[in-house]
């Protein structure tokens, strides 16, 4: 990601310079399978930290050389469908997951099975992990980039180090890294000891050493959008260098294509990045592992599916007046899909975005879903259900005139019920069998909230 919002910062009369860069990238098929999640919109990129011994690698593990390779590290970067934020969602390398059947590094089958997640990669490579991903999440994932240990440690080191915050004193002999309390610039084996640390730091879980490592990257983040980089061409040269010849990624990751990425992310920066864990609890029949705790991580990995926000042009003569807010609208929610209890879900979860959700019930059944007004309302109804439709998935549903009859309805109950009611017209959504879904404000909830890191997240970890 950082390479992409450099990218955007070098004039195009550089071409041949990017020509020069783009012939230093590592490339690989990426090839996941047919059955595949649908487009979105979003921006999906799994990125993997390889714990490979091989080549420059060997001096981490000698007696490791020939056994393959794992992810010490697995992430998802999520770019939202309007690249106004990125969400970098970890993946603990101790999940028990189902992970499916996949084609080998020997060109063999691995038949399913439930195993540790970053097994996955070391039986099957990045399509494998790519392909155990997808199924847990329903997430399609459009790239992936792959860095080893000497890749990550030429990365930081053309940044000029970054700086982390150490809470006591660390000397982990494992992770190569001695280091007095307080706050550090680290470069090449320090930085790379930092991330690597497990058991010198925190509570010794893998969940810790996953919390530093986010804090790492959005430093890194910050210091490639808001360091000066771009105006320091020795060092902007250096990092480009550095990071094109670090990582591995696949081959529908062009030049092109990651000019096309700059263009889309450039006015991102550092605090739009934030980092999640994956909802874990403890695996029951080995405590060293865990798996993913439910409903909390099906939940969140519906919220990251459905943030598709689709942006329409204005059209020319409408009104430009004031966009009604959701808590000005009453609603009254009816299920025409035949899917029992569907009401209830949708008016709880446009309730908890604001709207005064007064009735739910049912409809004779639909097969698309209709956001409606009264005709006695043909002059406010279309703004106030613009407001309803502008909180549903995919593309943006036009609201029409008249009502339909409810076969059985009854009040819904307010949690936080506003302290006086709203009145203008009262909208009515009908739930048909193409429901969207609702688009989440953030991809991650609010359960989830105080697990977030950030630029604003205390360092010293």
């Amino acid at each position: 990601m950082g390479l992409t919002v450099v990218l955007v910062g070098v004039t195009l009369g550089g071409y041949a310079y990017y020509r020069y860069l783009d012939s230093g990238i590592d490339r690989q098929p990426f090839n996941v399978g047919a059955s595949r999640p649908p487009e979105t919109g979003a921006l999906n990129v799994l990125l993997v930290g390889s714990d490979s011994r091989a080549g420059d690698n060997k001096k981490y593990g000698p007696k490791s050389q020939h056994l393959g390779e794992r992810t010490d590290t697995i992430m998802l970067l999520h770019i939202s469908p309007n690249r106004d934020n990125a969400t970098m969602i970890s993946f603990p390398r101790d999940s028990m997951v189902s992970i499916p059947e996949c084609t080998g590094r020997n060109g063999q089958v691995v038949p399913a099975g439930l195993r540790q997640i970053n097994s996955a990669f070391n039986d099957g490579g990045i399509e494998c992990t790519a392909k155990t991903l997808e199924s847990l999440t329903n997430i399609k994932i459009n790239h992936f980039v792959k860095v080893d240990f000497t890749g990550f440690k030429g990365i930081v080191d053309a940044l000029g180090g970054i700086e982390i915050c150490l809470p006591k004193p660390v000397n982990d002999p494992k992770a190569k890294l001695v280091l007095s309390a307080g706050k550090h610039v680290v470069k090449g084996e320090q930085a790379l000891g930092y991330v690597r640390t497990r058991y010198a730091l925190g509570d010794g879980s893998d969940l810790g050493r996953i919390q530093r490592q986010q804090v790492f990257l959005t430093q890194v983040m910050k210091k490639v959008t808001d360091g000066g980089l771009l105006t320091n061409p020795g060092k902007l040269n250096a990092f480009l260098r550095a990071a094109t010849q670090s990582v591995t990624v696949d081959e529908g990751l062009t030049l092109e294509r990651m000019l096309e990425i700059a263009n889309s992310v450039r006015g991102m920066t550092a605090k739009e990045l934030k980092g999640i864990t994956v909802p874990v609890e403890p695996y029951p029949p080995d405590k060293n592992r865990v798996q993913f705790a439910q409903p909390a991580a099906r939940d969140f990995f519906e919220n990251v599916r459905n943030d598709v926000e689709v942006t329409k042009s204005p059209t020319p003569g409408k009104s430009t007046a004031p966009a009604v807010k959701r808590e000005q609208v009453r609603l009254q929610v009816l299920n025409a899909s035949g899917e029992e209890g569907r009401a209830v879900q949708v008016a709880d979860a446009l309730a908890a975005q604001g709207f005064v959700v007064t009735q739910v019930g049912n409809a004779a059944p639909a097969d698309v879903t209709t956001i409606r007004y009264a005709k006695k309302d043909a002059k406010d109804g279309p703004a106030y259900g613009d407001a309803v439709a502008a909180r549903l998935s995919k593309e943006k549903r036009t609201p029409v005139e008249g009502k339909v009859k409810a076969l059985v309805s009854q009040p819904y109950t307010l949690k936080s019920p506003p302290a006086q009611m709203p009145k203008g017209p009262i909208i009515q959504l009908v739930i048909g069998k193409d429901w969207p879904g609702v688009r989440v404000l953030s991809a991650i909830p609010d359960s989830l909230k105080d697990k977030v890191v950030d630029t604003s997240t205390n360092p010293c970890l």
